[in-house]
């Protein structure tokens, strides 16, 4: 057993472990800095930015959710993500989610990530990193499932960054990773 935090990438693993593990590690350092606010703290604002906590926990549900399904292998992500006008409402998912109570978010994340490792994580066993997945094809180009994690990864990168000042300005929890009796979600072990 490792004495390393769940949140650690391998220091020496294979490509698959440390893609996978980064990938972990910014979900987890996410979770993190969005966890445990009521609505006031997932509404609050930094300066001019409409962007909130609230809304980054509902944007990255759909990722997880649609890099789970439509963007891998073309299956449905199920409502509500499949009865938005995506071309009408772009910004949906960050304005809705002033919507959804606290909980709603919380368990819609949390259960996004469980299912999405879980599938990612069996569709590499059978694939392997390089296969062509859904997502390219609406463009005409062969995309492959490492590249599509690769760009999780910068959005996921980019938005703890935003979690970061949001989270601060709330109540000043700072910190690049959590504190060493922290635990993600169960769902997610």
């Amino acid at each position: 057993m490792s004495d390393e935090p769940p949140w650690e990438p391998p220091v020496a693993g294979d490509e698959i472990g440390h893609l996978l593990g980064a990938l972990d590690r910014q979900r987890m350092t996410f979770w993190w800095k969005a966890e445990g606010l009521d609505a006031a703290g997932l509404s609050a604002r930094v300066g001019a930015s409409s962007l909130t906590l609230g809304g980054l926990l509902k944007h990255l549900t759909g990722v997880e959710v649609t890099a789970g399904t439509w963007r891998m292998d073309g299956s449905s992500p199920g409502s509500p993500w499949t009865d938005v006008d995506w071309e009408a409402q772009p910004d949906w998912d960050f304005t809705s989610a002033a919507d959804d109570s606290p909980e709603q978010l919380y368990s819609g994340y949390v259960e996004a990530v469980a299912a999405t490792r879980a599938r990612q994580r069996a569709y590499i066993e059978e694939h392997g990193l390089d296969h062509i997945i859904e997502w390219g094809k609406q463009w005409g180009v062969d995309m492959s499932l490492r590249r599509m994690l690769f760009d999780i990864l910068e959005e996921y990168a980019r938005h703890t960054g935003h979690a970061d000042l949001l989270r601060e300005a709330v109540d000043g929890r700072v910190g690049e990773d959590p504190p060493p009796d922290w635990a993600p979600p169960a769902e997610w072990t």
